[in-house]
């Protein structure tokens, strides 16, 4: 089979396609999937320039993943050849990644795809709608009606989320360039102010009603106090990620007096992805969660999908078809 490799860690240029890989065979509880479409995260650009360790050199890279099952291993009950599946989280726990014609993957981190959903939107979709589903639903308890306020609505997870929070009902108020207005007012956001404004804290407090309910926060070095800032009493808080590990209070009081909870996750901590993957399942199948395909590759230029997925603005995802 095709498949993306990289022999060596270094910039996107280690990225290379290789012919006559051996096609994996799927071991016990594993699926042998034809892969339809692997998405293009930050997280797999860490692997490539050896940030976080792959499972080992050469590697293939690709989180996330869509196609049909082509074999299924020893043990396996629920699946069978032909099947529509997506799902997340290879490439750091003992797997191959999905950049390749071909992947094994396990069943615990796998589910059906329902005919209403398409394969290549499901292939983008893991990381950023697992995460958004783990911020909102199991972490902040998002509940209708409630103000929510997801911080830059054109990302791959905040796009992602404000689908999500309108499906919930909640009132969702979002930050974007100009440019994106727009389109992410048409994925549900109820308000969606430019984040360079000088007044952006009095812009949501007054959208909201003096405060928000929940905040998504995807870049803590920057908001972490924002968020303080325009919280609404025994508002919750969930962190994503940061641009800097060291984000902090200039005020904490503006937190403590409001009795502001905060919660810091990452996707791979949850203890079933099944669970939020069927979630995001039924929301694609339902035409209530599209995700947003801003390009796509074919395997020989991975490498400049993994360049653009960092460098590049865009609104949505960027996505591999083998």
């Amino acid at each position: 089979m095709r498949a993306v490799r990289l022999h060596e860690h270094g910039g996107p240029d280690v990225l290379t396609v290789e012919d006559g890989v051996d096609r994996p065979t799927p071991g016990e509880g594993e699926l042998l999937v034809e892969v339809a479409a692997a998405s293009v995260n930050p997280v797999d650009t860490y692997f490539r320039d050896g940030s976080y360790e792959p499972v080992g050199l050469p590697f293939t890279p690709g989180v996330d993943y869509a196609g049909t099952v082509a074999a299924v291993g020893d043990g396996v009950e629920g699946f069978e050849a032909g099947d529509r599946v997506f799902g997340t989280g290879i490439g750091n726990a003992g797997y191959q990644g999905a950049c390749a014609e071909y992947a094994t993957v396990p069943t615990d981190r796998t589910v059906h795809l329902p005919d209403g959903a398409d394969l290549t939107e499901a292939g983008a979709a893991g990381v950023v709608a697992v995460t958004a589903w783990r911020a909102l639903v199991d972490h902040a308890g998002l509940d209708p009606a409630e103000d929510v306020l997801v911080h830059g609505g054109a990302g791959g997870v905040g796009h992602a989320a404000v689908q999500i929070a309108d499906a919930v009902s909640a009132k969702v108020h979002t930050t974007a360039g100009p440019e994106y207005h727009d389109s992410v007012s048409a994925l549900g956001a109820d308000t969606v102010l430019d984040y360079g404004r000088d007044d952006l804290a009095d812009a949501v407090r007054d959208a909201s009603d003096g405060g928000v309910d929940v905040v998504l926060d995807h870049r803590l070095d920057d908001y972490l106090q924002f968020d303080a800032d325009v919280a609404a009493q025994r508002a919750r808080v969930v962190g994503i990620g940061e641009n800097s590990p060291d984000p902090g209070f200039t005020d904490d009081g503006a937190a403590r007096s409001k009795d502001v909870s905060y919660q810091f996750m990452s996707m791979f901590n949850t203890p079933d992805l099944r669970v939020p993957l069927r979630g995001v399942a039924h929301l694609l199948a339902d035409d209530r969660l599209s995700i947003q395909l801003a390009e796509t590759y074919d395997l020989g230029e991975a490498g400049e999908a993994q360049r653009a997925v960092l460098e590049d603005s865009f609104l949505g995802k960027l996505v591999v078809t083998p």
